[in-house]
């Protein structure tokens, strides 16, 4: 199982949300670059990154920084927030990112983004607010239930799909491992869990369940978790 720590980006620094509210945002750290050599000296392998204020405004707004991150790690990263268009697409390829999740264009236009996964790599973002999908940041609900969005990449060459609780995420109360395991048989892809992780038990049970990777946020940055031990313990 892979472990992805995070790091979401908003005005430059890393943050973390309470149920996606931007109004809640906390700051951790002033210098995200830091805290990406962090995870790195512990034995990450990946880096989760997403560009909040992208999300909401449906469009690159955290470049320096992700370029930043780029320049100094070594890290393979996946990064989502407002990447709408095979444009952007290219331009983070081209700063050397290794994959490019898509949210809100998934949901609203399932087969371009099929499309698109036949050339480049794609993750799908499925975030679910009472069973239904939410985009642009969480502020829309979509009129689909995620369940049958991920039926729509059941045959497709995305290559993992993550799938967030909104209401557990950033919690601290515990991943949603019923909704994860739902996604995963549903589009019978890799699925990455995510909101909610509050224990290294978390991790363990995803293990047990044979998810394909866990996004470790808050737990991290309120020492809930003692990072460095869980990924010798999950490689």
């Amino acid at each position: 199982m892979i472990l992805f720590p995070a790091i979401d980006l908003k005005d430059g620094k890393a943050v973390r949300l309470y149920k996606g509210d931007m109004e809640s945002a906390k700051v951790y750290s002033e210098n995200p670059v830091d805290i990406a050599k962090e995870f790195e000296d512990m034995g990450a392998e990946w880096l989760h990154m997403v560009d909040l204020n992208g999300a909401f405004k449906g469009s690159p707004q955290n470049i320096k920084a992700i370029e930043k991150i780029r320049k100094n790690t070594s890290l393979k990263i996946q990064l989502g927030g407002g990447i709408r268009d095979e444009e952007t697409i290219k331009r983070y390829l081209d700063l050397g990112i290794n994959r490019l999740i898509l949210g809100s264009v998934a949901a609203k236009n399932p087969e371009y983004v099929i499309d698109l996964a036949k050339k480049y790599p794609i993750a799908v973002g499925i975030d679910a607010k009472e069973g239904y999908v939410a985009v642009s940041g969480w502020e829309e609900k979509e009129n689909i239930k995620a369940v049958d969005l991920a039926k729509k990449f059941e045959n497709s060459q995305i290559e993992c799909i993550i799938a967030t609780d909104i209401s557990k995420d950033g919690t601290l109360q515990g991943l949603n491992l019923d909704f994860v395991l739902e996604i995963q048989n549903a589009s019978k892809k890799d699925v990455i869990a995510s909101g909610g992780v509050a224990s290294e038990n978390d991790i363990i049970k995803a293990k047990e369940k044979n998810i394909y990777g866990v996004i470790i946020g808050k737990a991290f940055y309120e020492g809930k978790i003692d990072l460095r031990k869980m990924f010798k313990e999950t490689k």
